[in-house]
């Protein structure tokens, strides 16, 4: 196989770029936003409407089905990026109550000399493991949490479930009139934003507090720890039940692998500040290590946060069960806990850490199929198989940065399996579609007021109706997603056809530009089939026009690609180096990494 990146291999190139860069007739167009367009009249016709031709020419593109060059071939310099949601809330849809029953002392600062006496010193049982490593050589952007800092405005939050208490730590309240209470998961990740948000701050004063805040919420941790089975465990001193994910039904206190994995995260990298004196660097080193010791105690005594299943793969368990063995088997928690896992494993190179680590990767790849939903959103636990569309663009997340970590390009694969399922919907002020000449169906669907899905209606079609233009036409567009029981559509959001969907079909309709880029680290690899045509695209920035290029080669050839976006509609992968570097290609034109 060859590599075109090194190799001379014979192909045949035939350069498609035309050195025309005029901008296209915006008078030549028909745009939808007014009913009425420039160069043209819409007439309604029945349940039909027809682009009536005004005589004005646009410069079309008969490979691109008649669009023209300058709107397919060129690209804003910033690709849009799918907001992060925040993050998910441990409690949601659950009832918080007051502990029923008497809680563990508060144990306070501990005596550093005996923390790490009789702590587990082997695995807790055998498990599955794939030769999945934590990478060493991240970037640092690319490192667990550096997604998430702890903006100024939040740095002191005061909200319906959330505010400080007395000494700058987070609680948990029901509702602002009820008390609040400890909840490990929403305090680590408090510390862990204002620790990123502390890396990156240049005013004193504000580093400083956002340093205060992180330190505080270790504080907290620390000194409510239960100490058992030689290892810490960060309790949640209250009673909780959830009538959906039936099974959670906790007696305070209780506890969470979620909470014990990010916890992980919160020490070393507080451990890992300028800002902190010797004798906290040792405190955070030490509360780390009783923290990951109770990441070797299996199931077999309580409290317990990891198990292995039947057949033979490692779980970390948001939600344990209250017998052996049982729980919810849920994905995002037991990933955000591995994050705490990779932390320690470059901090520490400890060699326990690090066949957990490989366990848990190998657990989630093999058990990715099961939390896939194709072509619609995932599933949110393996136990109750609930699918979760807010939790979905979480699991693309997740499995992005399983990618970085590893190096490994499963669950680079695995994350372009579900953006492309269930891709994040919602698109910037001016996004455009592209129609091809010709006559398009536009449908309308029961959903929420500005086109996301409503669980009630469920994207039930509630009228359709063919529109007809004689020439290439763009629209104003403010979604781009899933249809339950279809494929990708765009809701038209401005003119006479505001509210109305068409379905995307390169090249007759496709929206605009680069949207929702995964980025690889390492680069992947594709492989040009042998004998095919395939036509890749070097695409203009700021108004200028690109130009295409068609490549056959006489054996499979091998690229590194570095980006995968959705572009003009299609998901494309952006070539990195060798003499197609910048030029991308159509990912249903190519194998990536095999596939």
């Amino acid at each position: 196989m060859a590599d075109i990146s090194r190799s001379s291999v014979d192909r045949r190139e035939i350069d498609r770029g035309e050195v025309a860069r005029r901008e296209v007739d915006r008078r030549g167009f028909i745009r939808l936003t007014g009913g009425a367009a420039l160069g043209a009249s819409l007439v309604g016709v029945g349940g039909e409407a027809v682009a009536a031709a005004s005589g004005v020419k646009v410069a079309g593109d008969p490979r691109f089905n008649g669009i023209p060059r300058s709107w397919v071939l060129s690209l804003p310099r910033k690709p849009f990026e799918a907001p992060l949601p925040p993050l998910p809330d441990q409690l949601a849809g659950g009832v918080v109550s007051p502990p029923s029953r008497r809680l563990p002392q508060r144990l306070g600062a501990p005596d550093l000399k005996t923390v790490r006496t009789n702590p587990p010193t082997t695995l807790p049982f055998e498990f599955n493991v794939g030769g999945y490593r934590a990478v060493a050589d991240l970037p640092e952007a690319m490192r667990p949490w550096r997604d998430r800092p702890t903006t100024w405005a939040n740095v002191t939050p005061d909200t319906e479930n959330t505010y400080l208490d007395s000494e700058g730590v987070i609680l948990f309240r029901p509702s602002r009139s009820e008390p609040g209470y400890n909840q490990p998961v929403t305090q680590i990740q408090f510390g862990l934003g204002c620790i990123t948000s502390y890396r990156t701050e240049t005013d004193p004063a504000r580093k400083a507090l956002f340093l205060t805040r992180a330190k505080a919420q270790a504080k907290r941790l620390i000194d409510t720890r239960v100490e058992t089975r030689g290892a810490w465990y960060f309790p949640y001193p209250f009673d909780y039940t959830h009538d959906v994910h039936t099974g959670i039904s906790y007696k305070a206190p209780w506890f969470s692998g979620m909470a014990q994995g990010e916890a992980l995260s919160l020490f070393i990298q507080l451990s890992q500040l300028d800002g902190v004196t010797a004798e906290e660097k040792t405190l955070y080193r030490a509360a780390a290590d009783a923290a990951f010791a109770s990441l070797l105690l299996a199931d077999d005594a309580t409290p317990w946060v990891i198990n292995r299943n039947s057949a033979g793969y490692l779980w970390i368990q948001e939600y344990p069960g209250a017998e052996p063995g049982t729980g919810d088997y849920t994905y995002n928690g037991m990933i955000f806990a591995m994050f705490g896992l990779w932390d320690y494993i470059q901090e520490t190179g400890n060699e326990l850490a690090v066949q957990l680590y490989d366990g848990a990767c190998t657990t989630i790849d093999r058990y990715f199929p099961l939390l896939r939903n194709q072509r619609w959103a995932s599933y949110y636990c393996q136990t109750h198989r609930i699918p979760a569309i807010t939790y979905h663009q979480h699991h693309i997340n997740l499995f992005r940065q399983l990618h970085w970590q590893t190096g490994n390009p499963r669950f680079a694969h695995m994350t372009d399996v579900l953006t492309d399922d269930f891709p994040a919907g919602v698109l910037p002020a001016g996004s455009a579609i592209a129609f091809a000449a010709g006559t398009h169906t536009l449908y309308q669907f029961g959903t929420q007021a500005d086109g996301d899905y409503d669980k009630k209606q469920e994207d039930v079609e509630l009228a359709r109706q063919t529109v007809t233009f004689t020439r290439a036409t763009q629209a104003p567009a403010n979604r781009r997603r899933r249809i339950l029981g279809r494929g990708i559509y765009y809701r038209i959001d401005a003119g006479a056809y505001a509210g109305w969907w068409v379905g995307e079909y390169y090249p007759n309709v496709f929206l605009l530009g680069e949207y929702l880029p995964t980025v690889y680290h390492p680069d992947r690899t594709l492989t040009f089939p042998a004998g095919t045509e395939v036509t890749c695209y070097k695409f203009g920035t700021d108004g200028a026009v690109g130009s295409t290029r068609t490549v056959t080669f006489a054996n499979p050839s091998n690229a590194p690609f570095d980006r995968r976006s959705v572009v003009n509609g299609r998901p494309m992968c952006r070539i990195a180096a060798g003499g197609l570097a910048g030029y991308w290609v159509w990912a249903g034109d190519v194998l990536t990494d095999g596939r």
